[in-house]
C-alpha cells in the first residue's frame, strides 16, 4: 500500500474564511485557498483545480504504461483535465480530459482503444463519482 497525505487548514466562515493546503511532498506548502479562489477569481488554488491536476497527471501516466505494454513509447502526452463543479448540486459532476498525443507508429484506432482503457483504469478516474469524458487526438 502507498499512502499520500495532504493537510488543509481552514479558519473562519465558509465565505469570508481562508485556508491553506499542504502536501506531504511539500510541492504545495501553505498554499492559499478561499471562497474566492473556488467560486470567483483570486490568488490561490481550490479543490477542483487540485482534482483536475491529479486526474490529468494520473491519466497521462496510466496511458504511458498502457502504450508501453502495447509496444509504443509516446514522444509527448499533453493531457488537460477540466473538472466541473455544480454549485447548485454541491458536487463535482464531470471531469473532461483533452489529450494531444505524439506516439510514433501507433494506428489511430489502436490508440483510441488504449486511451479509452487508460481513462477507465486510471486510479483517479476510478475514484471519481462523476462523468468522465475523453477527447483524444493523435498529432504529429
Amino acid at each position: 500500500m502507498i499512502n499520500r497525505k495532504a493537510t488543509a487548514v481552514w479558519k473562519g466562515t465558509g465565505k469570508e474564511g481562508t485556508g491553506t493546503v499542504s502536501t506531504q511532498s511539500t510541492v504545495l506548502e501553505n498554499t492559499q485557498y478561499s471562497f474566492n479562489t473556488r467560486f470567483a477569481e483570486g490568488k490561490g488554488t481550490n479543490p477542483e483545480e487540485l482534482i483536475a491536476a491529479a486526474h490529468a497527471s494520473c491519466f497521462a501516466m496510466k496511458l504511458s504504461f498502457e502504450l508501453n505494454a502495447a509496444g509504443f513509447t509516446a514522444d509527448e502526452l499533453n493531457a488537460t483535465a477540466t473538472v466541473t463543479l455544480d454549485p447548485a448540486k454541491g458536487q463535482v459532476t464531470k471531469s473532461a480530459i483533452d489529450l494531444k498525443a505524439k506516439v510514433p507508429g501507433v494506428a489511430a484506432e489502436q490508440f483510441a482503444e488504449i486511451a479509452d482503457k487508460a481513462k477507465k483504469e486510471c486510479p483517479i478516474s476510478q475514484l471519481l463519482n462523476a462523468e468522465i469524458t475523453l477527447n483524444a487526438e493523435l498529432v504529429g
